[in-house]
């Protein structure tokens, strides 16, 4: 999907996520192992009417033919849209950015976020990667629709 440079994906439901992100992280604050901020967060979505699943299995394609080779499971995938990556610990790592690009660039899914609520200075990241730069769907072998 070839978006103009002004055009901001997702617009409104993203929003909405780092809506929730920021209770999650005013009300629990930054000292809580990484599941009581994938629960919180799940009741947070419930509470915002956001549709979500855990620990949903995403297919990952190869860049060069298009054939799932292999399964990706992020901690919360929203509206079938976002996929929403939760950490908790004092600091978020390249290989944590790395690994959540990588996935975008394999997928079909084309927003990412990865949340650490550990991290003394809070700062969720937006990743995006369009659909339009993946090479597996631009060769019209496979397309969103489809996959």
């Amino acid at each position: 999907m070839k978006k103009e440079n002004n055009d901001f994906l997702e617009k409104e439901l993203s929003y909405k996520i780092m809506g929730c992100f920021y209770d999650v992280r005013n009300k629990y604050g930054s000292g809580h192992h990484e599941r009581v901020y994938d629960r919180t967060l799940g009741e947070q979505f419930e509470l915002k009417n956001i549709r979500y699943i855990s620990q949903p299995r995403i297919d990952i394609y190869s860049l060069d033919t298009g054939k799932k080779i292999a399964i990706y499971v992020p901690d919360k995938l929203v509206e079938n849209k976002i996929i929403v990556e939760i950490k908790a610990k004092p600091v978020t790592s390249k290989e944590d950015q790395r690994q959540v690009i990588e996935y975008l660039k394999a997928s079909k899914y084309e927003i990412a976020y990865l949340v650490n609520f550990g991290e003394e200075e809070f700062h969720p990241q937006r990743f995006i990667y369009t659909n339009d730069r993946k090479p597996f769907l631009s060769t019209g072998k496979v397309t969103p629709q489809n996959l």
